[in-house]
């Protein structure tokens, strides 16, 4: 089953297989390859594949909105979790390009590197001062507490007599 129609140059993908479909170069049939179109295309299209390919759970429970990030191989220094006034969680960082020895011949590159941002409006019953984060194997974790609701009273039925 293919995901990607021919005219994309016959370019297939299997959905099982998450690393079966090759990303398209919009300039592959021009006269110019697109390094040549400019040198620092193929480092600029690795960031903005970080930034894409950085996957935010958000989950509410009764007492909290969780936020979960996937970031294998960052440590938490690289990782700054911030609250604007207006209410917007970011999550951003940086994921720095391997260095390359000039003896190196690279097969292929499928892991990304560059800047990545998020960013999420909270919701009014968010707790802006209470927010907690943490980080562990890999996974961020941003806990943000909720304004508890208030009760409402208990209604309690009365007999009629008579």
């Amino acid at each position: 089953m293919s995901l990607i129609p021919s005219w994309f140059g016959g370019r297939r993908s299997n959905v099982f297989d998450p690393f079966s479909l090759d990303l398209w170069d919009p300039f592959k049939d021009f006269p110019l390859s697109s390094s040549q179109l400019s040198p620092s295309f193929p480092e600029t299209f690795r960031e903005t594949s970080a930034f894409v390919n950085t996957r935010i759970d958000w989950k509410e429970t009764p007492e909290t909105h969780v936020f979960k990030a996937d970031l294998p191989g960052l440590k938490k220094e690289e990782v700054k979790v911030e609250v604007e006034d207006d209410r917007v969680l970011q999550i951003s960082g940086e994921r720095k390009v391997e260095k390359e020895d000039k003896n190196d011949t690279w097969h292929r590159v499928e892991r990304s590197s560059g800047r990545f941002m998020r960013r999420f409006r909270l919701p009014e019953n968010a707790k802006m001062d209470q927010i907690k984060a943490s980080m562990e194997n890999g996974v961020l974790t941003v806990t943000v507490p909720k304004v508890e609701a208030e009760k409402k009273p208990e209604v309690k039925a009365i007999d009629i007599s008579g």
